[in-house]
C-alpha cells in the first residue's frame, strides 16, 4: 500500500463518515452472535490496553451470551494486529481494540499491508487516555525542564522509552525534541508491558505510557515520578503534576484516543449491535469508575463519530510528521 497522502486523506475523509459504502448497506445475515467473538488486541499482556479490552470482553458476554475471547497480537506499533483483523472474515466475530495510532500515524510513518480506511470499519471509541511522562530511578531529575537541560548537555545520552515505532509517545518525544531543540534517544518497545517491567528496573531514564491503576501505583510508591502530562488539563490523581501545554510544548500535549474496530464489510447490523453493547458497558458505573480511576475518559458514540474523529487524527498527525520532519520508513 502507498502511503496516505494528504490528498487521498481528504478525498477518504467524508467517506471515513460511514467508513465506504461497501458495508453501508445491511443484507441479511444469520443470527448473530452464535459462537464465541474473539477481540484481538493491539499490544502485549499487562498495559492498559488489555486491562480495558478485558474489562469489556467481561461485560460483554453475558450481553452477548457467548464467549468474548481476547488474543494479543503485539508487535508493529498496533499494526500486526490491525492487519490480522482487516484479513479476518467480515462475519462479526474477529474485533480488533487498539489505540488509533496504526490508523492515524503509521500510515504516514511507512508502507502497512491493510489500508486503514478501506480494510477497516469503525465501531466504537472506548477512551480517551492520558500519556504520562515519566521519570525512572536511572535518573534523579523530577521535572522536565531540568532532563531538558541536562539533554542539551549531553545529547543522545538520555533514553526514552515509548510504546513503539509510530506510537503516539514516539510523536510527543519528536515533537519534544523539535521544540526544545534537544537529542534524545527513542527506545521503542512492542507494547507496554515488557516496558513498564524494564522501567521499573531502571533500564532507561524516560519513558511516555498511558495512564493506568498500576502506573498511579507504581508512581504513589516512588518507583516512578511524573515529569509532565499529556492531557488537555492537569489529571485528578496527579493534580501537581503539569501538562506539556503549560509547559511550553503545546504540540507535544497528546492524548491517546482507544476504540473497536472489525473488518471491512462487516455487516452495518453487526457492527450497530456490537456498537450498542459497548455504549451499554461504558454507562456502567462499575466500569465508568475503573476507567476513571486511572484517568482514563470513557468514550462510547456512534461507528460516525469514531470514523470522523479517525479522519480527523490522521490529518492533524500528517501534518505534525511534515513539521517535525520525520521521515516514512
Amino acid at each position: 500500500m502507498h502511503l496516505l497522502s494528504r490528498r487521498r486523506l481528504l478525498t477518504a475523509a467524508p467517506l471515513a463518515l460511514g467508513w465506504g459504502p461497501s458495508w453501508a448497506q445491511s443484507p441479511s445475515v444469520p443470527p448473530w452472535p452464535s459462537r464465541p467473538v474473539r477481540i484481538l488486541v493491539a499490544y502485549p499482556p499487562g498495559g492498559v490496553s488489555d486491562a480495558v479490552a478485558r474489562l469489556l470482553a467481561e461485560h460483554l458476554q453475558p450481553a452477548l451470551g457467548v464467549s468474548v475471547l481476547i488474543d494479543n497480537k503485539a508487535g508493529a506499533s498496533g499494526a500486526i494486529a490491525m492487519d490480522a483483523v482487516a484479513k479476518s472474515a467480515p462475519d462479526g466475530y474477529t474485533l480488533g481494540f487498539s489505540a488509533i495510532s496504526p490508523l492515524t500515524l503509521s500510515p504516514h510513518l511507512g508502507r502497512l499491508p491493510y489500508d486503514p480506511l478501506l480494510d477497516l470499519v469503525p465501531v466504537v471509541q472506548v477512551m480517551s487516555s492520558p500519556v504520562l511522562l515519566l521519570a525512572t530511578s536511572a535518573t534523579p531529575v523530577r521535572d522536565l525542564p531540568t532532563l531538558l537541560a541536562q539533554a542539551r548537555q549531553q545529547p543522545g545520552r538520555w533514553r526514552w522509552a515509548t510504546a513503539g515505532q509510530a506510537s503516539l509517545g514516539h510523536i510527543m518525544l519528536e515533537q519534544l525534541k523539535a521544540a526544545a531543540q534537544v537529542d534524545i534517544t527513542h527506545v521503542p518497545y512492542k507494547g507496554g508491558g515488557q516496558q513498564m517491567t524494564d522501567a521499573l528496573s531502571g533500564q532507561f531514564e524516560v519513558l511516555s505510557t498511558n495512564a493506568s491503576a498500576a502506573v498511579l501505583q507504581h508512581i504513589a510508591s516512588g518507583r516512578l515520578h511524573p515529569l509532565a502530562v499529556g492531557s488537555a488539563q492537569r489529571l485528578e490523581a496527579l493534580p501537581k503534576v503539569p501538562t506539556l501545554q503549560e509547559l511550553g510544548f503545546a504540540a507535544a500535549n497528546l492524548a491517546s484516543q482507544f476504540g473497536l474496530v472489525a473488518p471491512a464489510r462487516t455487516p452495518s447490523a453487526v457492527v450497530d449491535r456490537v456498537n450498542l453493547e459497548v455504549n451499554r458497558v461504558l454507562a456502567k458505573p462499575e466500569v465508568r469508575q475503573r476507567l476513571l480511576a486511572a484517568d482514563n475518559q470513557p468514550a462510547g458514540g456512534k461507528p460516525a463519530d469514531f470514523a470522523r474523529l479517525v479522519a480527523q487524527e490522521s490529518e492533524a498527525n500528517a501534518r505534525i510528521i511534515r513539521a517535525a520532519g520525520i521521515k516514512p520508513d
